[in-house]
C-alpha cells in the first residue's frame, strides 16, 4: 500500500521536524498509522515546483502528529498547458462535484462566476466561506489523484469583472483590446450554442497548437444570456460547441477540459 498523501502548505526542509494540523493529524489517526510509518507531504502552491516529501511519523498524540522530513523529489503530474475554468455557478452541491473533477482532470484554476442566470448568489462572508469550502475540496482531490500543485479557487466574481482580467492574464494589455472582426482567439473559449459556434473537433483540427494558457468560459443552468455572449465575444472569446447534446452546467466545462487535455 502506498503512503498516504497529505497537503502541508508550509516550507519543508529535509531533516526538519514538523507537526501536522489538527485536521491532517486526524486523517493519519483514522488510518491507524503508527510511529515509524511514512507519509507523503506536498506544499501544493505553484512556487513549490511540484515538490513531494517523504516524512516518517515520530509521535502520535491525541490531537497531533509529529513527523521528520526525510527526502524530497520533484514529481510533476501537471498538464503541459494551463487551463483556467470560469463557470457560472451551478445550483445546490453541483459546484462541489465540478471542483473535485476539474482538479482531477488538471485545471490550473477555477473562477466561480455570477451571471444573469446564476441561481446561487453569495456575497461577503458567505461567499468567502464557500470559496474556502471549494478550495478544501480541491486540496482533497489533489491528495487523492496525485497532483502536487493545488488549483486556485478564485473569489466569486461578476462576469464583466472576469472578462476584464481573467486569471493568468492580469498583466496583458492586449486583454483590454477588442479583437478584429472575424478573428478567433485560440486561448479564450466560450461554450455555447450561439449561431456560428465552432465544433470543438473543428477547433482542434484548425489549431496548429494549443496555446500555453487556455481560458474556458461556461455559463450556469440555462447558459449565458445573448448579451453576455456578445460581451464575451468583444473580449476575444471564440464560441465553441461541444456537440448536439445539451450538457449540464457542471458537465460542459469538464467535457471541454477533457477534450483539450486529449489534444495536448
Amino acid at each position: 500500500m502506498s503512503a498516504p498523501r497529505i497537503h502541508h502548505p508550509h516550507v519543508l526542509q529535509i531533516g526538519g521536524t514538523i507537526e501536522l494540523s489538527e485536521q491532517a493529524s486526524r486523517h493519519v489517526q483514522v488510518l491507524r498509522m503508527q510511529p515509524g510509518e511514512t507519509v507523503r507531504l506536498f506544499p501544493g502552491h505553484a512556487d513549490a515546483g511540484n515538490q513531494e516529501f517523504t516524512a516518517r511519523i515520530l509521535h502520535m498524540g491525541r490531537r497531533s502528529v509529529s513527523l521528520q522530513v526525510e527526502a524530497m523529489e520533484i514529481v510533476n503530474r501537471e498538464l503541459p498547458r494551463a487551463i483556467h475554468l470560469a463557470v457560472g455557478m451551478p445550483s445546490n452541491d453541483r459546484m462541489d462535484w465540478l471542483v473535485e473533477k476539474a482538479t482531477e482532470l488538471g485545471a490550473a484554476s477555477i473562477t466561480p462566476l455570477i451571471t444573469e442566470r446564476t441561481v446561487l448568489r453569495l456575497q461577503g462572508e458567505r461567499a468567502e466561506k464557500k470559496r474556502q469550502h471549494w478550495q478544501a475540496i480541491a486540496i482533497a482531490a489533489c491528495e487523492q489523484c496525485g497532483r502536487n500543485t493545488v488549483p486556485e479557487i478564485h473569489p466569486l466574481t461578476g462576469l464583466s469583472d472576469y472578462l476584464r482580467t481573467p486569471p493568468g492574464r492580469q498583466d496583458s494589455p492586449a486583454l483590454h483590446q477588442v479583437p478584429l472582426p472575424g478573428s478567433n482567439a485560440r486561448d479564450k473559449l466560450l461554450l455555447g450554442f450561439s449561431p456560428g459556434s465552432i465544433d470543438v473537433r473543428q477547433w482542434f483540427s484548425e489549431a496548429a497548437a494549443v496555446p500555453d494558457t487556455v481560458h474556458v468560459l461556461s455559463g450556469p443552468e440555462g447558459g449565458l444570456s445573448v448579451q453576455e455572449e456578445h460581451v464575451a465575444a468583444a473580449y476575444g472569446f471564440s464560441s465553441i460547441t461541444l456537440g448536439p447534446r445539451v450538457l449540464r452546467a457542471e458537465t460542459a466545462p469538464l467535457h471541454a477540459l477533457a477534450a483539450i487535455t486529449l489534444r495536448i
